[in-house]
């Protein structure tokens, strides 16, 4: 795997530096669920130009098991209903070895009791944890996540709470999927980190206005309010708790926030925010000993050289696809062979897979593979993000 790392940063870095065999005999076809119209389209866009721009760097480097890759990928139009027919088509249709994506956590929810009654590798590119939780949200064993679970996000956001002896806080969180997995992981980790939460209330993720819910919240008289949201809602809600009067409660944005969209939608509304987020957002702020370095500069080169970088800004989001990509490459060739069950019993036991979100290691019990040291807590200064404080 490091040797695999090594070559993909030269690659990325330095193209011409690298020489490979060209891969050779039938194709590893891998199929792709992005958002590319609707509402998630704003992350599920640039997830398909990351993936096919990956998938061309695998090949030009050999392929995966001296085998290229062809990647099928369909719009998800940003609804679960279509993220599970579009599924059955890369399945039964195009006969894919696996699937990455979908974009959003109800497209997940949607597609995988299918793949999972299917028994295909999936590895998602999905916010919420329902799709790797188990229990009520069902089985998770050709199930994977590359972005952070929402239990990690919590975990970074509660500590750095606790570290700033903020105790008492309130929670608006969107209706959907995503909005509610993150309203019950702060519920449910609350005591542990001596967090009462006094305040809740939710709102509808498609809405222009949430100032009701903003004015209820502060007169409770948190000392935080925590946002749990993606997409343009986040922007929605920070200006609706800046355009309150009398002292106001430190404003913490979730993990799906961090990009140049909230801070364009947002304006000054941003400014003092905080917010977890990938290493990806910080890039200078990493040490040359740590082994994210490296993979983070080559992609954000590559992720511009491509002409991603003009069309849509780097973001906490845009590592994904190369990420769910790298962990299918690492999970096939420790495999050895591009066979489903070998390839889903091979990704759960990846270990220190280096990534743009994180260093994955897997097991059975946890299928995302990421804890809170892959993450930063980010806080809007001028317009820009830095390390808070």
């Amino acid at each position: 795997m490091a040797k695999f790392l090594l070559l993909v940063a030269a690659l990325l870095l330095c193209p011409a530096a690298v020489h490979a065999a060209a891969p050779a005999g039938e194709p590893i076809v891998v199929g792709g669920l992005f958002a590319q119209s609707g509402p998630a389209a704003v992350v599920g866009t640039p997830s398909k130009l990351v993936a096919e721009m990956t998938v061309k760097q695998i090949n030009d480097m050999g392929g995966i098991l001296g085998r290229p890759v062809k990647l099928v990928a369909y719009d998800t139009e940003s609804s679960p209903d279509v993220a599970l027919r579009q599924a059955r088509q890369l399945v039964e249709g195009d006969k894919v070895l696996a699937i990455i994506g979908p974009t959003s956590t109800g497209e997940g929810l949607a597609v995988k009791k299918y793949t999972e009654e299917k028994h295909v590798p999936v590895i998602m590119t999905v916010g919420g944890d329902a799709v790797v939780a188990g229990g009520k949200f069902g089985p998770y064993d050709w199930t994977f996540k590359a972005p952070q679970r929402t239990a990690t996000a919590v975990a970074k956001i509660y500590d750095y709470l606790k570290g700033k002896n903020i105790s008492k806080i309130a929670v608006l969180s969107s209706k959907d999927a995503f909005g509610q997995d993150g309203l019950t992981e702060l519920k449910d980790n609350a005591a542990k980190y001596g967090i009462e939460i006094i305040a809740e209330e939710t709102f509808d993720p498609k809405g222009t206005d949430f100032s009701a819910q903003a004015f209820k919240l502060q007169a409770a008289k948190p000392q935080a309010a925590v946002v749990w949201t993606i997409g343009p809602a986040g922007s929605i809600a920070a200006k609706n708790f800046a355009a309150l009067p009398g002292e106001r409660p430190l404003l913490v944005q979730c993990h799906g926030q961090p990009g140049p969209t909230y801070l364009e939608l947002a304006g000054e509304a941003a400014g003092g925010t905080v917010m977890p987020g990938t290493k990806l957002m910080a890039p200078e702020s990493l040490p040359d000993e740590d082994p994210q370095k490296i993979v983070i500069e080559a992609f954000i080169k590559a992720y511009k050289d491509n002409g991603i970088q003009e069309k849509f800004p780097l973001n906490t989001h845009s590592g994904y696809a190369y990420d769910a990509l790298t962990l299918l490459r690492a999970g096939l060739e420790k495999a050895g062979k591009a066979e489903p069950e070998a390839l889903r019993a091979a990704l759960e036991k990846l270990e220190r897979v280096v990534g743009v979100s994180g260093v994955y290691t897997m097991s059975s019990q946890d299928h995302n593979g990421l804890g809170p040291d892959s993450m930063v807590m980010l806080i809007v200064d001028s317009n820009r993000y830095k390390l808070a404080p």
